[in-house]
């Protein structure tokens, strides 16, 4: 007797699984995208129920409904693992001074940059947040993306970062896209702060992290960041925020190496971080410790490019080490107001020396690990979450090729159609 589903999708030229049952992929294993020519995918109460040819999975079920992807792609939702999503106003008038030659560190030095952002975020009601960032979701959305990591770090202090969970959460509730919340007070040192970086730091080991605490053990669970960089925090600030977050049972993440590195890499893998973001300035010695670690390389090809810089993550070294590789947008609205996941593995392919296979295994597979989901999104397994994608080309490599507009015709959000 067949199998009741909810959905088929079906004849898909290739089908990609992404199936990584032992963890992340690594090495040669990120080529492996699992490929089924005449694929077909089964759908039931928003898990994926079986997947294989055509023929097998039709001979196997009786579907409620049926979508025909011939000469179509058929593949994993991407998951956005490091972005800005909510935030207030936009930094444009930046974008014309960098093209005129200042740099990121001297436009943040002069009280623009996050502290332009900060200052709006602040003046804006969580309403006003929400409505600014569900337009962003609906573009990630429709350009494939179903699972999105959202940090705070344009408060800077306990009310301000408070009020940005709760937009967080808000947009979790409300928009089909997952959303998983990232605790970064520990972003930029505040006006009010200038030259007292201890005090800050203080600030957010003693006041603003016990005021978070109660939120670790939700659903989703909560992550701590830190923007290890000069400019921003020492690697002794750093270590000390993560080793109070690590105790209070969050997850830890860390931007390191973006303009310098202080050895943030290094850190992240001694805490047990889940992920170490940007890693641009990242040398060999530190790329061989996170190889033979379990922290993600979370890599945001899009924020070089926003900034005009030649100066890539060394995506390729990574791969070839052994370490885990994963891709992000980066989103936000000084560096890299872009919300397609689709551009970054273009830019990955063509900067950081990744075949498209490769950029695809970083975007989804690895990207879930990236936010402790890799046993729920991130590739087409039986008892995973149904969030699919149908990409209009005839096969997976048109991804990388292709640039600057959207091949996905059709989402899959835990079962349901909410694109196309």
């Amino acid at each position: 007797m067949a199998e009741k589903a909810d959905l088929s999708i079906h004849s898909a030229a290739q089908l990609l699984t992404l199936a990584s049952p032992g963890g992340p992929k690594r090495g040669n294993a990120m080529g492996d995208l699992g490929l089924i020519e005449d694929g077909a995918v089964a759908v039931r109460d928003g898990q994926i129920l079986m997947v294989g040819p055509t023929i097998s999975v039709r001979s196997q079920i009786e579907a409620g409904q049926e979508i025909d992807a011939s000469g179509q792609v058929v593949m994993p939702g991407f998951v956005d693992p490091h972005t800005h999503v909510v935030f207030a106003g936009h930094r444009a008038d930046e974008f014309q001074r960098r093209i005129a030659g200042a740099t990121y560190m001297e436009i943040m030095a002069a009280g623009g940059g996050i502290m332009s952002t900060v200052r709006a975020t602040r003046r804006a009601a969580v309403d006003d947040l929400v409505a600014q960032a569900l337009s962003r979701l609906d573009a990630m959305l429709s350009h494939g993306t179903t699972t999105v990591e959202a940090k705070t770090g344009y408060g800077l202090n306990v009310t301000d970062e408070l009020k940005m969970l709760e937009a967080i959460h808000r947009l979790n509730a409300m928009h089909p896209v997952d959303l998983v919340p990232t605790f970064l007070g520990a972003h930029a040192i505040p006006a009010e702060y200038q030259g007292r970086a201890e005090a800050y730091t203080d600030l957010v080991v003693e006041e603003m992290l016990p005021a978070f605490a109660p939120y670790v053990e939700g659903t989703p669970p909560l992550f701590c960041d830190v923007f290890c960089e000069d400019g921003a925090f020492s690697p002794s600030q750093s270590r000390r925020i993560l080793e109070r977050a690590k105790e209070l049972g969050f997850g830890l993440k860390i931007h390191a190496d973006e303009f310098k590195s202080l050895a943030g890499t290094a850190l992240a893998v001694e805490l047990g971080a889940v992920s170490a973001d940007h890693l641009v300035c990242t040398p060999q010695e530190e790329i061989e410790v996170l190889a033979r670690s379990e922290t993600v390389a979370v890599a945001l090809p899009g924020t070089p490019f926003g900034l005009g810089q030649r100066e890539y993550t060394p995506g390729r070294a990574i791969v070839e080490a052994g370490g885990v590789l994963a891709l992000a947008t980066d989103l936000n609205p000084g560096t890299c107001y872009c919300e397609s996941m689709q551009l970054m593995i273009a830019l990955a392919c063509r900067y950081m020396r990744l075949t498209p296979a490769e950029a695809i295994s970083a975007a989804t597979i690895n990207s879930a690990h990236a936010v402790g989901l890799g046993r729920v999104a991130g590739s087409l397994e039986p008892g995973k979450q149904a969030d699919i994608l149908i990409l209009d080309v005839p096969t997976y490599q048109h991804l990388g090729y292709r640039f600057g507009s959207n091949l996905v015709v059709k989402v899959v959000k835990r079962g349901q159609v909410v694109v196309g």
